[in-house]
């Protein structure tokens, strides 16, 4: 078996939780055209495992990831504009698979995070990082663009940062990410980003899973809307849609009845 045959690994851990892992720590988790491909299948498969409610992304090693391997964009220079169209695609297919995955995704970021990590982040719905954690679009060092991450780095850390980092490809820290809105908190080092992230875990168990898909539905569906009727028309039916849903007939049975919901977990 070859590094890049594991190069994507899937942990399943308990009470619903499945961890993608970026394991090329040698490589400093760089991706190219395999470990897109790998990430698609392993986010599609997670998000049709019935058995998963929460999605961790993660990398082992010192570094999130250090963006796009060299040798991968070697190749990419030599190939034509169809080949650089075709693979930019494939890893548009990736960033669009995350950031709309039928799961909650937790980020954990250590280290560097540049290029299309950053995207990665962007696409996450909700990021930790610890303290010495780094962040960089460099694209334009290379006389490139960050095209493809561009539509969630914006909307992550708004149009006035990104048009200071992405023309600058200037490296920011953990807590100047964290005021832009792409980290959501920083923690002291990995030990306890990963403490952190367990206490978010036993959060989101307290939550309907179909519930919070929805919320996260809805979060695409109003946002940078105009408040017009049919956004209006919209909520109102969503809000109906999943009262009468075995969920939401569960939740609101439990919450009368003062009993736990059946998807919490009993406690040890």
């Amino acid at each position: 078996m070859t590094d890049q045959e594991t190069a994507v690994l899937l942990n399943r851990r308990a009470d619903g939780v499945t961890e993608v892992v970026l394991n090329r720590p040698d490589k400093r988790n760089a991706f190219d055209d395999v470990i897109i491909q790998q990430l698609i299948n392993a986010l599609e498969k997670v998000n049709a495992d019935d058995n998963t409610n929460i999605v961790i992304l993660r990398s082992e090693g010192k570094h999130f990831s250090a963006g796009a391997d060299l040798g991968w964009m070697r190749r990419m220079a030599d190939n034509s504009r169809q080949e650089n169209l075709d693979d930019s695609q494939e890893l548009a297919r990736l960033m669009n698979t995350l950031n709309h995955l039928g799961k909650p995704v937790i980020g954990l970021v250590q280290g560097a995070a540049f290029g299309g990590a950053v995207g990665l982040a962007a696409c996450c719905d909700i990021v930790l990082a610890t303290e010495k954690a780094s962040f960089c679009l460099s694209e334009v060092k290379l006389g490139l663009i960050p095209a493809v991450i561009s539509p969630y780095v914006v909307r992550a850390i708004g149009e006035r940062q990104a048009r200071r980092y992405f023309i600058t490809a200037e490296v920011f820290t953990a807590h100047q990410a964290e005021q832009f809105g792409l980290v959501h908190e920083v923690c002291d080092d990995v030990a306890a980003m990963e403490r952190r992230c367990d206490e978010l875990l036993l959060q989101l168990a307290l939550n309907g899973p179909e519930a919070m898909q929805a919320a996260k539905d809805l979060v695409f569906a109003v946002s940078h809307k105009v408040i017009a009727k049919d956004v209006i028309d919209d909520t109102a039916q969503r809000i109906a849609d999943i009262r009468v849903g075995a969920e939401g007939q569960e939740g609101l049975s439990a919450f009368l009845n003062k009993r736990k919901a059946n998807w919490v977990p009993e406690e040890e």
